[in-house]
């Protein structure tokens, strides 16, 4: 394959993934097709499409010119030449670069569209935001400690208390595995939820407290089982970070078709999307 049909096959690919974007998805954009024109002569064209609506047949013709320099007046009357001889089949020409004025001229007269069909360069961009930059600071609450308040009327009410007057109890598992139920058994929320929720600013912080409050919320504490807390005192610090990162536009644009003369542009990316 040489570089000829390798930028014919391009073209295919993104009118392909303009008519989808324009919801024709029933047309099939084909490559290197021979049409018969009305002299009898058989024609190659680049790429080439037709579709039905309502009722109304349309038929294009694309002629690629994988050129490093700017088509001439001769290349598009050749074209237009291919044209005439074809029954109601528009033309569009691509190229890489671009199209001499007295080529702009003749193609503007006899309704022939002229296109380019590149990658971007910086002039495309003038008016264009090229490099999106995001700045993401981060807050991370750092806790310290969680204190449980018990409810010392109800453990006198209900715990019998060893002689000696000294207790050791425990709170097992992850954050997200201690609950805090109602009096009902029915949870109401969980250490690990309650770490997101502590209160702060956006700077960092050390020493902050705060205390969540209940009515009738109850933990379970081994080895004394569910035992009734007022609420859930927090000791901890927020720490801050801030990380940066930009999207280049250049990554992800795949093409751009501009028209050559009304100057017009569409972006291709590479996942399909035009703008």
């Amino acid at each position: 394959m040489n570089d000829n049909t390798d930028y014919e096959k391009f073209t295919q690919e993104i009118y392909q993934t303009l008519i989808n974007v324009q919801g024709i998805d029933t047309i099939d954009v084909k490559h290197n097709v021979k049409l018969r024109g009305k002299s009898g002569q058989e024609h190659q064209i680049d790429v080439y499409w037709e579709y039905e609506i309502a009722g109304v047949k349309n038929k294009v013709a694309i002629e690629c010119k994988n050129y490093n320099s700017e088509v001439s007046i001769g290349k598009v009357r050749d074209f237009c030449s291919v044209l005439s001889d074809l029954l109601n089949v528009n033309g569009i020409m691509v190229t890489k670069v671009g199209y001499q004025s007295g080529a702009k001229k003749f193609a503007d007269f006899y309704g022939i569209n002229l296109k380019e069909l590149r990658f971007p360069n910086d002039k495309d961009w003038e008016g264009r935001i090229k490099t999106i930059v995001f700045q993401m600071k981060m807050v991370l609450p750092n806790i310290k400690q969680r204190i449980p308040l018990f409810d010392n009327d109800w453990m006198k009410a209900n715990i019998k208390f060893p002689e000696d007057g000294q207790m050791t109890y425990s709170l097992q598992g992850m954050a997200n595995e201690i609950k805090i139920f109602d009096e009902s058994g029915h949870v109401i929320t969980d250490f690990h939820e309650l770490d997101k929720k502590v209160p702060h600013e956006w700077d960092a912080a050390t020493g902050l407290e705060h205390t969540y409050t209940y009515e009738n919320a109850y933990l379970d504490v081994q080895p004394l089982g569910r035992i009734k807390i007022k609420g859930v005192k927090y000791i901890y610090d927020v720490e801050t970070g801030t990380e940066e990162f930009q999207i280049d536009a250049l990554e992800t644009t795949k093409a751009i078709l501009r028209d050559a003369i009304t100057g017009e542009i569409k972006f291709f990316d590479k996942n399909g999307n035009v703008k």
